[in-house]
């Protein structure tokens, strides 16, 4: 039985944290993308993506995760990802997600610099 994709997102000063606890496929994708962009109608330029809760993200995932990336340098945001496998995080790397993306080991970390960044 699939679950499917759990998000729970969280507005900080400045900083959106979307926390995900599933597969990301083509539904959590979609699913990840539509709170990505509402959260820049809200005017929240930095997204972090926690992964601490998935273990897998199949190929339709990424390529979600490469139009978000693609709409946050289109409007000159940030998009980060903290907490991923180290079998996603090298995924991330070779399909060319970290080229223009962050990638912190975790979520302290990504705040720290994130934050320090949009001051």
């Amino acid at each position: 039985m699939n679950e499917g994709l759990k998000l729970n997102v969280e507005r900080r000063d400045g900083l959106a944290v979307i926390y995900t606890d599933g597969y990301i496929n083509n539904q959590g994708g979609e699913e990840i993308a539509e709170a990505a962009y509402g959260l820049l109608d809200e005017g929240f330029g930095t997204l972090l993506l926690n992964l601490a809760g998935t273990k897998i993200v199949n190929s339709i995932g990424i390529s979600i995760l490469i139009e978000i990336i693609e709409k946050m340098i289109e409007v000159e945001g940030r998009l980060s990802f903290c907490n991923l496998t180290p079998t996603i995080e090298k995924t991330f790397h070779i399909m060319g997600l970290a080229q223009y993306s962050s990638i912190f080991p975790d979520e302290q970390a990504a705040v720290t610099e994130l934050q320090a960044g949009a001051s």
